[in-house]
């Protein structure tokens, strides 16, 4: 389970009881997240997708199921296409091929400039390695703005991946609109689409999380 920019593992804290059913969690902090160092200092998602092979290498799980939110799902499309044979099924919650013009504008917007107290403190609660951390990751927007090469998948590209792919999208999502999801689905061979009313950005908590865990995890099984 792979969590979202700036986000880190605690954030799938609440649906764990409910998706632990016949499954082995793992839930990481991806690179400069939460308890996870960077050790060099750049963040890419091609980069956080090694990471995760390392990390089930490490373990010894040759094939697993994965889902990712945002970053995670992005991270899970470089996994996905590096190492089809590793994903059995993966679901991708807010992904996108690539970076549209909207989420470049926002993310350019993305700094540690004039940040309140309040909100120092909710990351420092998140990331525990210190405030060089945390500017980082706030400083990451403008990177992504200007980078074309992490992100840049296309339809014979992602028609490589092999997994059984469930794609949750907000209809209202500002950064990604549907339409990317639509691509999504259009080139993954195996995969299912569903356009969440109402959706924005991730959108699996509050009202929507008794929905989405059940959608996936009836999808996992």
């Amino acid at each position: 389970m792979l969590h979202g920019f700036t986000g880190c593992s605690d954030d799938w804290f609440p649906f764990v009881d409910r998706l632990i059913d016949g499954h082995l969690l793992i839930i990481p902090d991806l690179r400069g997240h939460g308890r996870s160092t960077n050790p060099g200092t750049s963040f890419t998602h091609r980069q956080c997708a090694l990471d995760v092979c390392a990390l089930l290498d490490s373990l010894g799980i040759d094939r697993c199921d994965a889902i990712g939110a945002s970053t995670g799902a992005k991270t899970l499309l470089h996994v996905a296409t590096r190492q089809p044979s590793r994903l059995r099924r993966i679901v991708l919650v807010s992904g996108t091929p690539y970076y549209p013009a909207q989420a470049r504008a926002l993310m350019a917007e993305f700094s540690a400039v004039q940040r309140s107290e309040d909100e120092w403190q909710f990351m420092r609660s998140r990331h525990k390695c210190g405030d060089d951390q945390i500017r980082a990751l706030w400083a990451q927007g403008d990177i992504f703005a200007k980078d074309y090469d992490d992100m840049n998948f296309t339809p014979p590209y992602l028609a490589t991946i092999a997994a059984e792919t469930l794609i949750v999208h907000g209809d209202r999502d500002p950064f990604y609109p549907a339409s990317l999801a639509l691509e999504m689905y259009m080139a993954i061979p195996r995969a299912r689409l569903w356009i969440v009313p109402n959706g924005g950005h991730v959108p699996i908590s509050g009202n929507q999380s008794a929905e989405f865990i059940a959608t996936a995890s009836a999808f996992l099984r």
